[in-house]
């Protein structure tokens, strides 16, 4: 055999030159394989603008191609988006990006995360091809932080370098939580001078404001500070302070609870109660222990002469405390639960004991949107500021286009999401100049201090009219009650002012 191949392959010059070759090349090729092996042992992207963090399985970054962030939940939506976006011709778009923790672990999370995703791509379609050929045509790109925001640095990033063309981004919609990690992409996407339009952050220290006018540049939001959703409740409940308690979380950090109990704190002067504390846990969405001290403090409530108990913390917590108060010792004594709008996610919460409902509970939240609140009814007009029917019923034939089965709008997320895309879109489209096909980066941001008036967005839960900060003034608050079946029922609307805006929805000078 030996024999046999020196005489075939080494026998004459030509015959070894070649082999030489060819064994050069066999054994450089498998160096190379193998050093790259070596250097990069796993192909870590999911699909173009998106890989896998290292040490992490999830998918990350922004992409508006079609991807779904291996989230089944989201394929439906993320081909329609990009389907969408492949009719869009190079140089006549402008691009939006919904940042949201795409691939969240909580269930709650996922059902809102898909919802604003509809929302958004609903009027998307909508100013893409109902709005008179308005320019520039709006290309959507959604962008995932992870569980918990924990990656929203190399996603922001990301956003950042993607102002130029061919993507031209001019706003991000989304940044659906107050948490500290959402406070900081929001600090470094508008400290790079992008305009941001917030869904449901409804934090106070999320906000710009007199005492910090610059402190988020171009940042507006379409959601009622918890300021002023308890502003709302109070003037819905009118609730008396001497028969009153309030339950708060004691974990700190967390901007929408630190805010909503010092907004409940406020309406509650002269309650007779030192509130009744909890501690969730880091993350607040795991059960934790918590439910252990509910129970106690549900026996501590019967010792009160308190009817009515605000709540401040979140959804998980809230759903734990409805729990043990439905199997309190007192019974034949009535309770109403009031809270701020992540009672939102009851509704779509399987571990709510609905037999608790039945205890003489009245659970009542102040929602961001219910599609009901702008639907007259018997007994219930609807008001004459502030929103419109019209304006709701365009939302219900765009949001029909994003799903083949009907859209879940009980909880108020797609609502609050189409809103914002118009709110965006508005000001992409006014800071476009006469002539240009969109608008430059540093204009967008400029444009919040003019929506209000006839300038403002007829939103399908309810005018938006920002005032010089970007803060929705007197936005209509839907109270939601949580029925006895588990179904959110709408109450009526609650204004953070009292009563509605007038016709010019023009906010009054701040002192």
């Amino acid at each position: 055999m030996l024999e046999w191949l020196r005489r075939h392959l080494y026998w004459t010059p030509r015959q070894k030159l070649f082999t030489w070759i060819v064994v050069s090349a066999v054994v450089l090729g498998l160096g190379g394989f193998a050093i790259s092996q070596w250097n990069d042992p796993e192909d870590r992207s999911c699909a173009t603008g998106v890989e896998r963090p290292a040490g992490s399985d999830e998918c990350v970054g922004v992409n508006g191609d079609g991807h779904d962030f291996r989230v089944p939940d989201l394929t439906e939506i993320a081909d329609a988006i990009g389907r969408e976006n492949a009719t869009l011709k190079d140089g006549e778009y402008a691009t939006v990006a919904v940042l949201l923790p795409l691939t969240s672990a909580d269930a709650g999370m996922r059902t809102k995360v898909l919802h604003e995703i509809q929302g958004a791509y609903a009027y998307q379609y909508r100013a893409n091809h109902a709005s008179n050929s308005e320019t520039p045509k709006i290309r959507l790109v959604l962008a995932n932080t992870g569980k918990g925001n924990a990656h929203w640095r190399s996603t922001v990033d990301r956003l950042a370098a993607m102002t130029g063309a061919p993507h031209r981004l001019r706003a991000v919609s989304g940044v659906a939580t107050s948490s500290t990690e959402m406070r900081e992409a929001v600090t470094a996407l508008t400290g790079g001078g992008i305009a941001v339009v917030g869904t449901t952050i409804t934090a106070d220290d999320i906000a710009n404001g007199p005492g910090a006018p610059n402190r988020y540049p171009g940042l507006a939001r379409v959601s009622p500070t918890n300021s002023d959703e308890a502003k709302a409740l109070a003037h819905f409940g009118r609730v008396d302070a001497a028969k009153a308690l309030l339950v708060q979380d004691t974990r700190s950090g967390d901007h929408y609870t630190d805010t909503l109990k010092a907004a409940f704190t406020a309406s509650l002067k002269g309650a007779p109660y030192e509130p009744q504390l909890f501690t969730s846990p880091a993350d607040p969405t795991e059960e934790g222990t918590t439910a252990n001290t509910f129970r106690q403090i549900t026996h501590l409530i019967c010792d009160t002469r308190a009817e009515t108990v605000f709540f401040a913390g979140r959804h998980t917590q809230l759903r734990q405390f409805i729990n043990a108060l439905g199997s309190r010792g007192c019974t034949d004594r009535a309770f109403t639960i009031l809270t701020g709008d992540e009672g939102s996610y009851l509704g779509a919460d399987k571990l709510l004991d609905r037999n608790a409902l039945k205890a003489r509970l009245t659970v009542r939240y102040a929602a961001l949107a219910h599609p009901d609140a702008w639907q007259p009814a018997p007994g219930r007009p609807v008001p004459a500021t502030g929103g419109s029917t019209v304006a709701y019923s365009t939302f219900v034939t765009d949001i029909a286009r994003a799903s083949k089965k009907p859209v879940a709008l009980a909880d108020g997320q797609a609502i609050v999401a189409y809103d914002a895309m118009a709110t965006a879109v508005h000001a992409i489209r006014q800071a476009t100049p006469q002539g240009s096909r969109y608008p430059e980066l540093a204009d967008v941001v400029t444009q919040w201090p003019q929506v209000k008036g006839s300038l403002r967005v007829q939103g399908a839960g309810g005018w938006i009219c920002l005032d010089n900060y970007g803060n929705p003034y007197n936005k209509a608050v839907p109270i939601v009650e949580l029925a006895l079946d588990g179904t959110q029922r709408f109450v009526q609307i609650a204004w953070p002012e009292g009563k509605p805006p007038t016709t010019a929805c023009l906010p009054p000078k701040k002192q």
